[in-house]
């Protein structure tokens, strides 16, 4: 899912000021300033605070941090378990149960203003593979690993297939 219009939710915890663009004056001409309420894009906090807000209304749903990474959220209610990974405005989400699948993605989409991308096959630059009747889910990294390899203009490659290097 992808949030729109991202840096614009966070809410600011000290005074900011602006200067208004061009075309803004008092009735004297003098040039005036504006008082922000909210994040916008630009301010060099507004990445953060848009953490902040996205963290405190995951956490009014049910859930948790992970402590490992602080992007990744989870959600167990019983046998079912739910991930959450969030990278600046891209929300990845993970799951085996279908009904909390959608709670979850109404729930985002009452807060944020939200697109729907359907199911992911590329995020962050890995490759999402997946085989469902089979049970196999496969992350690849190979386009990456290509470019590295094209840029550093290495020949012999090595390969891991399994627990064992092997060169191409």
């Amino acid at each position: 899912m992808d949030v729109k219009k991202t840096f614009l939710n966070g809410n600011l915890e000290e005074e900011v000021y602006m200067k208004q663009p061009e075309g803004f004056f008092s009735s004297d001409g003098e040039h005036l300033v504006c008082n922000l309420n909210k994040s916008i894009y630009g301010l060099k906090q507004a990445s953060h605070q848009w953490y902040l807000k996205f963290h405190e209304v995951i956490f009014s749903f049910g859930f948790e941090e992970n402590i490992m990474d602080q992007c990744v959220y989870q959600k167990v209610s019983g046998s079912k378990i739910f991930f959450l990974v969030l990278y600046v405005d891209d929300i990845l989400l993970a799951t085996n149960d279908k009904g909390m699948l959608y709670e979850v993605k109404q729930f985002l989409s009452k807060n944020f203003d939200m697109k729907d991308m359907g199911e992911e096959s590329y995020v962050i630059g890995i490759k999402i593979h997946r085989e469902r009747s089979r049970g196999i889910l496969d992350l690849s990294q190979v386009t990456c690993i290509n470019k590295v390899v094209e840029s550093f203009k290495i020949s012999l490659a090595l390969i891991v297939k399994g627990d064992k290097l092997e060169s191409s």
